[in-house]
């Protein structure tokens, strides 16, 4: 039982992160924002790289990425809370029911991962050469969230026996 709590907190909490997260985005757009038009300029990055074509000097287009981001952000919060609940809901199930139970939250979880490690690592970080910004580097954040995620969807994805049998 333990640990069927410990996976829906868990889940919780990447949930509050989330939610957290998307809120900053959108009561404090103007600050996000730039982080994601610096990022997309590329205008930091080191002054003799040759990946400079790769920028994209749209302010709508910053303006479409950021709300997408955003929107992702939302939606993994949203899919973690209603996944920590179902969790909750399910934890005197059987351990068909409960592991069945657990979709949600592994579709939120798996969300999560991707935004931050596809979106900031790969995306912004290597085809946008965020790494190089002195200012405008999210890459050590990033791997800080998406790592965590990533420990929180292993945990929850591993099957779950009958309550009160041994391991």
């Amino acid at each position: 039982m333990v640990t069927r709590y410990s996976k829906a907190l868990l889940t919780a909490a990447i949930a509050l992160f989330a939610s957290l997260v998307a809120f900053g985005n959108i009561t404090d757009y103007g600050s996000n924002f730039a982080f994601v038009h610096h990022v997309l300029l590329m205008d930091t990055v080191f002054p003799d790289s040759t990946i400079k074509y790769r920028a994209i000097n749209s302010v709508a287009l910053h303006h479409a990425a950021y709300i997408f981001i955003i929107a992702l952000e939302a939606l993994t919060s949203i899919l973690c809370w209603v996944g920590a609940w179902q969790l909750l809901q399910s934890r005197h199930a059987s351990a068909c029911g409960f592991n069945r139970r657990k979709r949600t939250a592994i579709v939120g979880l798996t969300l999560g991962f991707l935004v931050w490690q596809v979106g900031f690592m790969s995306i912004g970080g290597e085809w946008f050469g965020m790494w190089m910004s002195q200012q405008w580097n999210g890459v050590a954040s990033a791997f800080q969230f998406f790592m965590t995620i990533g420990v929180v969807l292993i945990y929850v994805v591993q099957r779950d026996g009958e309550i009160g049998e041994s391991p």
